[in-house]
This record gives C-alpha cells, sequence and structure tokens, in this order.
C-alpha cells in the first residue's frame, strides 16, 4: 500500500491494517522457514508496508 492509502483511513482502520500486517508477515516467516516462500521479497514489502502505516499513525496522532 502508499502511504496516501493510509493517510486515507481513520486511526482505528490503520491499527487494524497493521495487526492483518503483523499476521501476514508472521506466516511468511514461517512459510520461509519450512521452505515453503517462493519469493522473499514479500517480507521485505509487508515490513515497509508496516512501517508506512505506523509512521501514517503517528502523523495523525500529533496533529
Amino acid at each position: 500500500m502508499k502511504a496516501k492509502e493510509f493517510a486515507a483511513m481513520n486511526p482505528a482502520e490503520i491499527q487494524e491494517k497493521v495487526k492483518e500486517l503483523k499476521s501476514e508477515l508472521f506466516n511468511l516467516r514461517f512459510q520461509l522457514a519450512t521452505g515453503q516462500l517462493q519469493n522473499t521479497m514479500v517480507i521485505t514489502n509487508v515490513k515497509r508496508d508496516i512501517a508506512r502505516a505506523k509512521t501514517v499513525l503517528r502523523q495523525k496522532q500529533t496533529k
């Protein structure tokens, strides 16, 4: 997701999305450990999405 997409959400939606992304990251790491993950770049992309969401959430809280 792009930062603009996170900016359009309210803080509760962003927090819910962060929970979903963390769950997805856990599943991807599990797949990596068991050798089922084909594209390891997906893990990096999910981590970046989590960081983007947390950054936008923090910006909304400081306003």
